[in-house]
């Protein structure tokens, strides 16, 4: 097994490998001056299990130029298998047609992946499950929940318990999938956040569907990005009534001013994994909590190395 890690996330990879007990292959990955990406993988990878580790984030169009150029070297120096470990996939949100003369960038991601060489893809928690039908190859989307579930039993439990009155929310109607998978976990209840978006990167709450008076709220979502939607739904749950509010997200984007937005929120607390690597405003916030998710990756890895269930990681 070859673990070869981009520039994208570099501290993630590191920690898959620690807990994998290997090293990360030996490779360069530099620009030249005009910014084009040139890799060189520095070790034999002929015949090897090959994964490249390489979430697609800011600058998403460089982390996705890397990615594709490093599965094409894999492929031409005869690597045996090429896995593309991609926790975070970028141009997710763009899995439809939202108007005419608009692409589905999602799927041509997909295809590009594909083209390069890449065997199979391995990710966490797609923004919507469809996305593995983009794909010609398969395709491991691997859920956050059980991780979560962990942590919220870690932070919240007095005695082995549970806190009485624990409602999972769903910042919107699309995330509720989800938000009943974590509220089944926890044997929590669950409430739904209708919301209008106007345009994007901006979100207007309408209607809290579910009783959420005194009881503590945790949104859930997959990613935050301006952040509106989380501190819209913080606002809108302690103006109906919550005894408190945090939020589980998967993924961290932060464009623009969502620390700060998120700093001067309701909300008590924002754990996110490391999917993404943190800003120095975002390990600086006082709110936002890092979760790893480099054991569940690398458990996964192992798994598609030896050839054994991943879905049974989530039974």
């Amino acid at each position: 097994m070859k673990l070869i890690a981009g520039n994208s996330n570099r501290p993630l990879a590191e920690a898959i490998a620690q807990n994998l007990g290997i090293s990360l292959a030996q490779a360069s990955i530099r620009h030249f001056a005009d910014m084009e990406v040139f890799v060189e993988v520095l070790e034999n990878v002929r015949g090897e299990d090959t994964f490249v580790i390489q979430p697609t984030s800011f600058p998403a169009n460089d982390s996705l130029m890397e990615l594709l150029i490093t599965i094409d070297t894999l492929r031409r120096s005869s690597a045996r298998r090429i896995t593309a470990v991609v926790p975070y996939y970028g141009y997710a949100r763009q899995d439809r047609k939202t108007g005419p003369r608009t692409p589905i960038t999602a799927k041509l991601v997909a295809n590009l992946i594909t083209v390069a060489g890449a065997n199979r893809m391995l990710t966490l928690d797609l923004h919507a499950g469809q996305i593995q039908g983009f794909f010609d190859i398969p395709v491991d989307n691997l859920y956050v929940a059980p991780v979560f579930v962990r942590h919220i039993r870690d932070s919240l439990s007095v005695h082995g318990k549970l806190p009485t009155g624990l409602t999972i929310i769903s910042p919107d109607v699309g995330g509720v999938v989800r938000a009943r998978a974590l509220a089944k976990r926890l044997e929590a209840d669950l409430a739904i956040i209708d919301k209008r978006r106007e345009k994007a990167g901006e979100s207007e709450v309408m209607n809290i569907i579910g009783d959420v008076k005194d009881r503590h709220c945790i949104l859930v979502d997959d990613i935050v990005d301006s952040a509106g939607t989380l501190c819209n739904g913080a606002v809108a749950l302690k103006d109906a009534g919550a005894k408190a509010v945090s939020a589980y997200v998967t993924h961290g984007v932060f464009s623009g001013g969502a620390v700060e937005r998120i700093d001067a929120s309701p909300l008590e607390s924002l754990t996110v994994t490391d999917s993404i690597p943190a800003t120095p405003a975002v390990a600086a916030s006082k709110k936002i909590r890092p979760l790893s998710i480099a054991p569940l990756l690398a458990e996964a890895i192992v798994r598609i190395s030896q050839e054994r269930s991943v879905s049974s990681l989530f039974g």
